[in-house]
């Protein structure tokens, strides 16, 4: 618990040992917070609760910080699980409450909870008086959630975002200006790759909406990690290029290979295309061994993607299977693409690689290249010349 000012308290989780997040689809190498904002003005609200796993923990500080019969209102920008898990242990104390939430946040926590609490739908617009200021209420759908929504205090000018401009960021500082930049970005930019990139269309309208609003930003409180707090809009200018077709002077590489004949021709590509730019950043990873998520970080970085896979059954390996399932999902725009593998007898990866790299959306560069076995000089030269004809067509 702290104070972020006279009215407003962070009562929320921090989850230093947290390592997946969304069963074991997101990597939080760094932790991450469930962060919850008590107001107490002549009105009291309370906006969003944490993780389940800790919501005994949550109602017991939060009954520390304030008589629960105090609080006037509970909003839930988003109803997912890691937001509202403490819900029903807070609501068992004080079931009258009214929850103030989108039409679609009434279907999601019904769908989860089961119960049917005071909720009271709102829309982009309506406001709540709590007294010295309001909250207003901003719809955000598919940002992530078809639910989600921000709530913007207008006494101190603090937007709670929930999700968006957020991170998974453990840090005992909880400021932005207090914590390493390089982590805090690194993590922004990870969370935005692998959770709102098929939404970047959407990012872009709501912001040039919330922008529309002419309304100052001393903050922006987030769900997860940090709170925006030095030059808070930063990370708002830094979403608008992250959702325009972003990428930076790099090619990254993805691979899965069985006895490495797949990994040696990754890495004679690589040095094809660094002999032809020796600017571009090349990343290289098998995809077998590596985060999926610090993978799907580069494939969103990069203005190349190059990747192959081993030939086993007439098809291709498990791990990139699922990566480039990954990818096809999250829908990266301004991307080119080849692909590439080694075989034995049968020799399908190639070409099932091309195919499906086109399925992600990428423009094809080249036809997939193919070695049997484990490459010689001379096939090791082959995947030089086959770098280098991709550097030189980017």
């Amino acid at each position: 618990m702290f104070k972020i000012n006279e009215k407003i308290t962070w009562v929320g989780k921090i989850d230093w040992e947290l390592k997946k997040f969304h069963g074991e689809e997101y990597s939080t190498h760094r932790g991450s917070s469930y962060n919850s904002y008590l107001i107490q003005d002549e009105k009291v609200a309370l906006i969003d609760t944490v993780w389940m796993p800790f919501s005994k923990e949550y109602v017991s500080h939060l009954e520390s910080v304030i008589d629960l019969n105090k609080i006037d209102y509970i909003i839930a920008n988003h109803a997912e699980v890691d937001h509202s898990g403490a819900l029903p242990e807070l609501m068992k104390l004080i079931p009258n409450t009214p929850i103030y939430c989108t039409k679609n946040g009434v279907k999601s926590l019904k769908g989860h909870y089961h119960q049917d609490w005071n909720f009271v739908e709102v829309k982009t617009g309506d406001t709540l008086d709590l007294g010295s200021g309001k909250l207003v209420f901003i719809e955000a759908p598919m940002l992530h959630w078809p639910d989600s929504m921000f709530s913007y205090y207008t006494a101190d000018s603090i937007l709670f975002s929930n999700d968006a401009f957020g991170q998974h960021y453990a840090s005992e500082f909880m400021y932005n200006d207090l914590v390493d930049q390089g982590e805090l970005y690194q993590e922004a930019l990870k969370y935005y790759a692998n959770i709102l990139t098929p939404f970047s269309p959407l990012v872009i309208k709501k912001i040039h909406e919330i922008l529309g609003l002419n309304v100052p930003v001393s903050m922006i409180c987030t769900s997860h990690g940090v709170i925006w707090r030095d030059n808070p809009t930063q990370i708002v200018e830094q979403y608008l290029k992250w959702a325009d077709n972003y990428q930076e002077h790099q090619v990254t590489i993805l691979y899965d290979t069985m006895w490495n004949a797949t990994r040696t021709m990754a890495e004679g590509i690589a040095a094809g295309i660094k002999a032809v730019d020796p600017t571009l950043n090349i990343k290289l990873f098998n995809v077998s061994k590596a985060d999926k998520n610090d993978v799907i970080a580069e494939v969103f970085k990069a203005k190349l993607i190059v990747a192959g896979s081993s030939t086993i059954n007439k098809g291709i390996l498990s791990a990139m299977a699922s990566t480039l399932e990954i990818i096809k999902g999250l829908k990266f725009k301004n991307k080119k693409a080849a692909g590439f593998g080694s075989y034995g007898w049968s020799g399908e990866s190639p070409k099932i690689m091309t195919e499906e790299l086109k399925k992600c959306g990428f423009e094809i560069l080249e036809e997939g290249l193919s070695i049997l076995w484990k490459p010689d000089e001379d096939a090791i030269k082959s995947c030089e010349s086959f770098g280098k004809s991709l550097a030189e067509k980017l």
